[in-house]
Parts: C-alpha cells; sequence; structure tokens
C-alpha cells in the first residue's frame, strides 16, 4: 500500500516533528507498517462511520489516530 498526504496532514506533521521526537518517530514506524502491511493488528484499522462514511482510521497510539480515504487498492490519502 502507498500512504500518501494532503497538505493539511503534511503542514502537522511538520508541526509535529518541530516539538514532539517520539511522537514523529512512532507516526513514522505506523505508516510504514502501514505500508508493508495494512492488516497489521496493532494498527487497529478500522471504518468509520456517520459524516465520515467511506473513510478509514489508523491507531497511531491509543489515544491519536490517523484518518485516511482509499484512494484505489494500492493508495491511501491520509487527511486528518
Amino acid at each position: 500500500m502507498t500512504a500518501k498526504f494532503s497538505l493539511l496532514i503534511q503542514k502537522e506533521i511538520t508541526n509535529i516533528r518541530h516539538r514532539d521526537k517520539k511522537l514523529i518517530d512512532r507516526i513514522e514506524k505506523q505508516i510504514a507498517l502501514f505500508e508493508e502491511n495494512p492488516k497489521h493488528p496493532s494498527l487497529r484499522i478500522h471504518k468509520l462511520s456517520g459524516n465520515m462514511t467511506n473513510l478509514w482510521s489508523i491507531s497511531i497510539t491509543m489515544s491519536i489516530r490517523m484518518v485516511y480515504l482509499l484512494v484505489d487498492q494500492d493508495t491511501a490519502l491520509f487527511l486528518k
């Protein structure tokens, strides 16, 4: 799976990179794992509902998630 990032996510990651090295390391680790094996249990992937229908979420930590849209079978666009 290929992970792409919206401009909003790119800016947020840049801000986090300057503030919290430990969190950015965790984000990078989870994204790499997602690209290697999108069904890995530690990602805790789940489909969202309500006004976020058609979006999916992965866990970065127990309290932080990243939301993505499946663009096609091999590409995910991270939005939030």
